[in-house]
């Protein structure tokens, strides 16, 4: 599985913190970590948590990436971001507990956790605590698992809800502000990693045509 992680711009201080927790458990899974930036507070292209969401969308809808990793401050402004795009459906992950809820029961394909608030002594190992459990069971499994069942119809009915109430996201791409789309793609890895693994043709082209 291609894991993409994305930092934006108030949390960018911690984004070795975040790769090496995040690498350190996908790579026990088999899993490749796929870092979008940001990569210092300093780098020349800004992410906010506004651009994280348009990110995970493009990188979703394209398979370029099968698990978005994000998040801000408060993991509020990336979650909220990330489920206003097609197809993408984000959880918030503060503790373990929210990740093996969020993986058996809602089975999303993207998580926004706080870098600031709660950000303390031993943060690292929730982080790795979290993204462990997201990693280690089968997604959708149900909990409790009497209720699997059910879980997994009600995940139906919100999967073709959400595709009833967006936009595709050729159409996203072509209609949202061409210079905020610009500068979500500006970061100095997004074309060595997106380029050769996006499966969708039309929006490489797109992306390119800018």
């Amino acid at each position: 599985m291609k894991v993409a992680l994305i930092i934006e711009n108030s949390q960018a201080a911690k984004s070795d913190i975040v790769h090496d927790a995040l690498t350190a458990v996908a790579s026990e899974h088999g899993h490749e970590v796929h870092h979008y930036g940001m990569y210092s507070p300093d780098d020349g292209a800004q992410l906010t948590y506004v651009m994280n969401g348009l990110l995970a969308g493009i990188l979703l809808n394209s398979k370029a990436a099968d698990f978005v990793v994000t998040g801000c401050g408060t993991g509020m402004g990336s979650m909220l971001a990330c489920n206003a795009m097609p197809g993408v459906f984000c959880g918030l992950v503060i503790d373990p507990t929210d990740a093996f809820l969020f993986s058996q029961i809602n089975d999303g394909n993207c998580m926004s956790m706080p870098y600031a608030k709660g950000f303390g002594w031993a943060a690292e190992l929730n982080l790795q605590d979290c993204y462990r459990k997201i990693f280690e069971n089968e997604g959708g499994a149900g909990y409790p698992k009497e209720r699997a069942e059910i879980m997994a119809k009600n995940r139906g009915i919100l999967s073709g809800l959400k595709a009833v109430s967006c936009h595709d996201m050729l159409t996203v791409l072509k209609t949202v502000d061409q210079d905020l789309l610009r500068a979500a793609i500006a970061g100095e890895k997004f074309a060595e990693l997106f380029y050769p693994n996006s499966q969708d043709q039309a929006i490489t082209d797109y992306l390119r045509s800018l």
